[in-house]
């Protein structure tokens, strides 16, 4: 008994060897610290702590039919980003993009985000702008290819989606500096070219609906943004093409892909 116990013990050291845990980090209990993602908030030293990214998917009819579906029958759906997929881009400045690995079909989609400063669940459409206290530009960069290629395979296009530097944006602002948006041009450049061009009142579901209809699904909380769908007219982008992104009543973001 004794030997067997000894050999036991012994066995169990060796495993314990084998699958020791790292030394956390000095004075912290969190084996990994993690830094927060922030976006600043415009006219003032505030930032907003990034929770979860969600996204709004076909919520623009021609941009529905481009993708082959049907905006008549649809319900909005959504799709999630990790949080560190957020890439700033403050004024007046002109970051750089990088191409993504594992694609041949970079493209963007411009969208206007909302930021949630509430919790909620179960939120009625009529009281949801309460629940958004700021908005920003951003781009859904998308790996179409292997969207595409998941989704006619019948399984989760993540790896289209959801990936580093896919969430580009601007800082926010706040409703009381620009009101909600539900109505104003938004559009995309490629290299001057205007390649999307559309208004925020023809979205299919607003951003009150999309607000609505997501908190029946998840507990809304502050921190986290929803990036309310794109026009029509995605299209591809390849390293030394400079995107600029607008809407009305926020300033401009400009990306070149490196």
């Amino acid at each position: 008994m004794d030997i067997t116990r000894r050999g036991f013990l012994a066995s169990s050291v060796a495993l314990g060897a084998c699958t020791a845990l790292p030394d956390r980090a000095a004075g912290s209990d969190v084996m990994f610290p993690v830094p927060a993602t922030y976006i600043p908030v415009v006219g003032s030293a505030q930032k907003f702590q990034v929770r979860r990214i969600y996204c709004v998917g076909r919520n623009y009819a021609a941009h529905a039919r481009e993708m082959g579906s049907d905006p008549t029958r649809e319900p909005p759906f959504f799709f999630q980003k990790p949080t560190d997929a957020i890439q700033l881009v403050p004024q007046g400045v002109t970051i750089d993009h990088p191409y993504p690995s594992m694609t041949k079909n970079y493209h963007y989609e411009v969208e206007l985000v909302a930021a949630i400063g509430k919790r909620g669940k179960n939120i009625p459409a009529a009281q949801a702008l309460d629940y958004a206290v700021a908005y920003a530009v951003g781009l859904d960069m998308t790996r179409r290819d292997l969207q595409r290629g998941m989704g006619d395979q019948k399984k989760p296009w993540e790896v289209g989606k959801s990936f580093d530097n896919s969430a580009v944006i601007s800082h926010l602002h706040p409703v009381a500096m620009t009101g909600h948006f539900t109505k104003g041009a938004i559009w995309l450049k490629v290299n001057g070219q205007t390649k999307q061009s559309a208004n925020l009142s023809q979205m299919i579901w607003s951003v009150a609906e999309q607000i609505a209809h997501l908190s029946q699904f998840y507990e809304l909380a502050p921190g986290d943004i929803i990036y309310s769908g794109t026009p029509e007219n995605v299209g591809p982008v390849v390293p030394g093409d400079i995107m600029e992104a607008h809407i009305d009543g926020i300033y401009d973001i400009r990306a070149k892909v490196v």
